[in-house]
């Protein structure tokens, strides 16, 4: 296939959720000719772009990748959690309004996905509506994990915690963002 039928592809296959730029399709082409993992058939389309194929060493490399299960560290850092953990510790930024404004927006997320779930359903397409699952449980994921925060939260403003001498190589507590916040390191 040439850059664009693989875009095509890719998009089709994952119901265009992560849409590629094809300028990088190409870039990550070039980068996969020079390792030796595609090269050029020699053939062209009636527009004259060039049309690739996977190396014996592609095919090694893609069989491999899709063997090797994903590690924690191998996913890209969770922007959710850091903004979380950020609002607990810059002053003047209430986290909890963080947390029911990010709840919100993930509950309308999950309902349009559930939406094109009911749409695609029955259809041919199983890799779109896998795609789609896998979004609809980790939606549902951070919904519970957007709870329990809140939860945890609010334990521990109700909660008083007794005052306990740093230990070496223990990091400080941070300081909360609000005066509710605040009082539970109180």
């Amino acid at each position: 296939m040439y850059g664009y039928q693989l875009r095509h592809e890719f998009e089709r296959s994952t119901g265009a959720t992560w849409p590629l730029n094809v300028g990088q399709v190409y870039t990550t082409l070039a980068r996969l000719e020079r390792d030796g993992l595609v090269e050029q058939t020699g053939e062209s389309d009636e527009d004259g772009k060039v049309v690739y194929r996977l190396t014996d060493a592609g095919h090694a490399e893609l069989t491999g990748w899709f063997a090797t299960p994903l590690g924690g560290s191998d996913r890209p850092r969770d922007e959710l959690a850091i903004k979380v953990a950020l609002a607990l510790t810059t002053p003047g930024v209430d986290v909890r309004s963080v947390l029911q404004t990010q709840r919100t927006a993930t509950l309308r997320h999950l309902q349009e996905l559930t939406r094109l779930k009911a749409v695609a359903d029955g259809s041919e397409d199983t890799a779109w509506l896998l795609v789609l699952d896998s979004m609809i449980f980790r939606a549902e994921a951070e919904v519970r994990w957007l709870d329990h925060s809140e939860t945890r939260l609010a334990r521990l403003a109700t909660t008083p915690r007794p005052a306990t001498p740093a230990t070496p190589g223990t990091p400080a507590p941070p300081v909360h963002a609000t005066e509710t916040d605040r009082a539970v390191r109180r």
